[in-house]
């Protein structure tokens, strides 16, 4: 057996990972990436590019059959869906080369192509080496989650893991889980021609804004997305090709295909944590603010250490990594300007906290302001005059921002950008942004929290008649 020593021991080449072997590696440490599956991790392969690219194909059905009301005859999509993932795939190949060993072994970094387990809390085993570091990184990532439900091991059944393999449109996609996920497959799949049913035990889109969520819920119904909430599965039977799923209130969906899209649960099998002090908790690996793991050489990073399960997330922990890793500096993890998006259309995003969760902290000090998409110039003008924004604010800070509609995942950046750095209201209003554009409704959310000061206020409008009988 090979014992190699290097500073930085990172295991697993997803986002994360990736991201703290090229940061630390450029910056002069010698790193060792330990990689057992494929280059990219679970974003590349089997979630973000993959589901982003179906997406893309669904939109342009959708498109080619709604163009009447721009003065162009509608037409009859004849999606093809094996062609469709074939370009998935080659949206795959298209990005893999920068996630690919190569270009890492380019870039300093020793690859090796095995599964890491801890041996002691400062050795890890992989393969024929032995390797020894004075920090580790764990960026494991995450899996589907398949519960036990009765019946489901004797039925075929896809994950994000399988479901891009498929060359064959499904008739009839059952999809127990109403989450991102489920729901962005959903309506890819239904644009693409397929009838789909999503099973979900609580609330679809729980975890967003109520009022956000519904916009969305609702497009989807529209579109023939059948959605079942308060439906928790209590069984699935059948066969290939003629799959049953029952309720606890015992409803019963019969389709062809079957998706688990329940969640997702932390890579830490292989590792032998054990060996290594290293405590877990119900989520995932247990980690303070900094990062670090009960062994205090040891960091976990991205969806393994049980927080916010996003690819931008993993990146963001890296730059917290290398700080702490490299430079022995301080520093510290938060989720306060953390945005999130589900890419359905319209899409919803959201960063720092919903209007019920400031309201719980604020109370009656909090102030929401809010513009809809129907005011926008360039969101009539393309016919996607449906949504809204609201942002949540306190004391002329804002603490929240929800936008539920045309390019929602793209606007919300901004909002993440006067969370990290604490702006005011006033400076957001402050930005121009150009006209006509999606983006003005940044602006004009801010305009409308200074409406009422402005343009209602009594004071306001004596100030003025007083200056102007001054004015020469």
């Amino acid at each position: 057996m090979s014992r190699i020593e290097c500073d930085l021991l990172v295991i697993g080449a997803g986002s994360g990972g990736l991201s703290v072997a090229a940061g630390a590696s450029q910056m002069g440490a010698s790193v060792v990436l330990l990689e057992g599956h494929k280059m990219g991790g679970d974003c590349l392969n089997y979630g973000c590019v993959p589901s982003k690219a179906l997406l893309a194909s669904g939109k342009a059905a959708h498109r080619q059959a709604h163009t009447q009301a721009f003065g162009v005859a509608d037409q009859r999509p004849q999606p093809d869906y094996a062609a469709v993932k074939d370009h998935v795939q080659a949206v795959i190949g298209t990005i893999a080369p920068v996630d690919s060993q190569e270009r890492f072994e380019g870039l300093g970094v020793r690859v090796i192509r095995e599964f890491g387990r801890f041996v002691s809390p400062g050795e890890v085993e992989a393969g024929p080496h032995r390797i020894t570091a004075r920090r580790v990184v764990i960026a494991t990532g995450s899996s589907p989650l398949v519960p036990p439900i009765p019946g489901l091991d004797k039925v075929p059944y896809e994950t994000n893991e399988t479901l891009f393999g498929l060359r064959e449109a499904p008739e009839h996609l059952l999809i127990i889980g109403g989450g991102p996920i489920g729901m962005e497959m959903a309506q890819a799949h239904v644009r693409l021609g397929c009838k789909v049913t999503v099973i979900e035990g609580l609330k679809a889109l729980g975890k967003d804004d109520p009022e956000a969520a519904a916009l969305v819920l609702d497009r989807l119904r529209a579109e023939g997305v059948g959605i079942a909430e308060g439906a928790m599965v209590s069984r699935i039977g059948g066969q290939a090709g003629a799959i049953e799923v029952e309720t606890k209130d015992g409803s019963l969906f019969r389709g062809t295909h079957l998706l688990m899209a329940v969640g997702r649960k932390a890579n830490t099998e292989r590792l032998n944590l054990q060996a290594a002090g290293i405590e877990t908790r119900a989520n995932g690996i247990k980690v303070d603010d900094s990062l670090r793991t009960t062994n205090k050489r040891v960091y976990a990073i991205g969806d393994v250490s049980g927080g916010l399960q996003f690819t931008h997330v993993a990146g963001y922990h890296a730059s917290i990594i290398i700080r702490s890793a490299l430079f022995g500096l301080p520093s510290k993890a938060k989720t306060s300007h953390i945005p999130w998006a589900t890419y359905t259309d319209p899409e919803l995003a959201q960063a720092g906290l919903t209007e019920t969760q400031a309201r719980d902290i604020y109370g009656v000090k909090l102030e929401v302001a809010r513009f809809d998409y129907s005011h926008n110039d360039r969101a009539i003008a393309e016919r996607k005059a449906e949504g809204f924004i609201k942002v949540m604010v306190f004391k002329g800070r804002p603490v929240g921002a929800t936008i539920a509609g045309h390019q929602a995942g793209e606007l919300i950046s901004l909002w993440s950008l006067a969370l990290a750095n604490r702006l005011k209201m006033s400076q957001i209003a402050a930005m121009v942004a150009p006209y006509p554009s999606i983006s003005e409704v940044n602006k004009r959310v801010a305009g409308a929290y200074f409406t009422p000061r402005l343009f209602e206020s009594s004071f306001v409008k004596r100030a003025v008649r007083l200056v102007q009988r001054w004015i020469p």
